[in-house]
């Protein structure tokens, strides 16, 4: 008879923004649902922290801060430098290199190596540093792994517009040769969808037995329709890192500076920050879009889907994305999708034209069609609304990613027991 008893959990983030970004998002809402579901949690993260249920411990493994919002890229004084992880991360920053996945994952180890008893299994949201073999052998060991590093890297290379330029950014992302070379030797990788999976064993040589698919989700119950607010007319909607090239920021702006040459009331709200100084911020400048553009930052999930209500229609331009929860939230929210055919969003939202309004990724011109298409058509935009709804509600949630999630749990610690049956010579394992 399978065990059904309480884990006891151990979540390692090493970074959580909690409003902006995948990681933060997915940390809060996954272990909310895990509490829901009986298991205790408790959460180990690096700046910036998570938002998290009551119910859900957080430890703070304070890192040095390096690319905190005001100061992205600062070095460091002398005197806060107290520990070898601090060394270590100063040193890898110092190499041209992201240092925090390799120095959380031991300042990871040091916090969980006291406290092997306290836990079933040890579950780690994308930082793979080397780390993560050391707390493999303490504890059975689960990865979620949205998407390989290597697309960022690929994508950010090819945008680079010098030679010296793509030199510093291959130096900079020379820690995903570490998450590669962990993610091979890890018993379990959760991956969000099936394009995922393909990406990660063709860039990083994980076995496709390592692998098992576990959707993200959505609360439906957060995420929903609002009749009650009424939509702006030509208003858009977007979650963009504003100069991360993989989320397709310039696309958008390139299509809106078209639209707006025969519909100036088009106007796009923004969910992140801009980098003053930025290549987005010099792009609105240039393509006299300062008064139609407004970012949000730092607002409760609550806000968010008012924008969402506000808007006429959501749109993710990414030229590639691992699942995209702005996808599911705009969808859940009942405001038709534009989305691209980037990575896994034609995997995740369905067919064009019933749940999502498609373009190509990377194409101005055919983003600016989609949006067109969807301005132009008020019965288009209620039917793809109200299915993208629908489809959410019915594959996507966080209550089903968490029961998915512990069944990969129980697997992996079924799998350890086995093995240690098997080594000390017990003919039943």
């Amino acid at each position: 008879m399978p065990d059904e008893r309480p884990l006891r959990l151990a979540y390692l983030s090493y970074r959580s923004k909690p409003t902006v970004g995948g990681q933060g998002i997915y940390t809060r809402h996954l272990t909310k649902a895990l509490v829901d579901l009986g298991h205790s949690v408790e959460v180990f993260s690096g700046q910036p922290y998570p938002i998290l249920d009551e119910r859900v411990t957080l430890h703070q493994l304070r890192s040095l801060d390096l690319f905190n919002d005001a100061y992205p890229g600062r070095f460091p004084a002398y005197w806060e430098i107290r520990t070898k992880a601090d060394l270590l991360e100063i040193a890898t920053f110092s190499m041209g290199t992201f240092p925090e996945p390799l120095a959380f994952s031991y300042r990871a180890y040091q916090a969980l190596k006291p406290r092997v008893a306290d836990f079933d299994l040890v579950h780690d949201n994308q930082c793979l540093g080397y780390g993560m073999l050391a707390i493999d052998k303490l504890l059975p060991t689960v990865i979620t792994l949205h998407h390989p590093i290597t697309v960022d890297r690929r994508l950010e290379m090819a945008a680079a517009e010098t030679s010296k330029k793509r030199r510093s950014i291959g130096r900079w992302y020379s820690f995903v040769k570490m998450q590669g070379r962990v993610a091979r030797r890890m018993p379990r990788i959760v991956v969000v969808s099936e394009n995922s999976i393909q990406d990660i064993h063709t860039d990083m040589g994980v076995d496709l037995d390592r692998m098992r698919l576990v959707h993200v989700g959505v609360d439906p119950d957060l995420f929903r329709p609002m009749p009650g607010i009424s939509r702006i007319p030509g208003r858009l909607i977007t979650t963009a890192s504003a100069d991360v090239e993989l989320k397709g920021l310039r696309f958008l702006l390139e299509a809106m500076a078209k639209l707006r040459t025969e519909r100036p009331e088009v106007s796009l709200t923004v969910i992140g920050r801009a980098r003053p100084g930025g290549t987005s911020a010099e792009m609105i400048e240039r393509l006299g879009l300062a008064d139609a553009i407004t970012f949000v930052t730092g607002v409760p999930d609550e806000r968010i889907v008012e924008l969402y209500a506000e808007s006429e229609l959501a749109v993710v331009p990414s030229l590639y994305e691992g699942f995209s929860l702005p996808a599911v939230e705009a969808m859940g929210s009942g405001t038709a999708l534009v989305a691209t055919d980037g990575g896994a969003l034609p995997e995740v939202t369905g067919i064009d034209g019933e749940t999502v309004l498609r373009c190509r990724a990377g194409d101005p011109e055919s983003l600016r069609r989609a949006i067109e298409r969807g301005l132009d058509d008020a019965d288009l935009r209620a039917r793809v609304g109200a299915a993208g709804r629908e489809r959410v509600s019915r594959l996507y949630t966080w209550r089903q990613a968490a029961v998915n999630t512990v069944t990969q749990y129980r697997e992996v610690i079924e799998l350890r027991r086995a093995t240690a049956a098997r080594e000390q010579g017990d003919p039943h394992s």
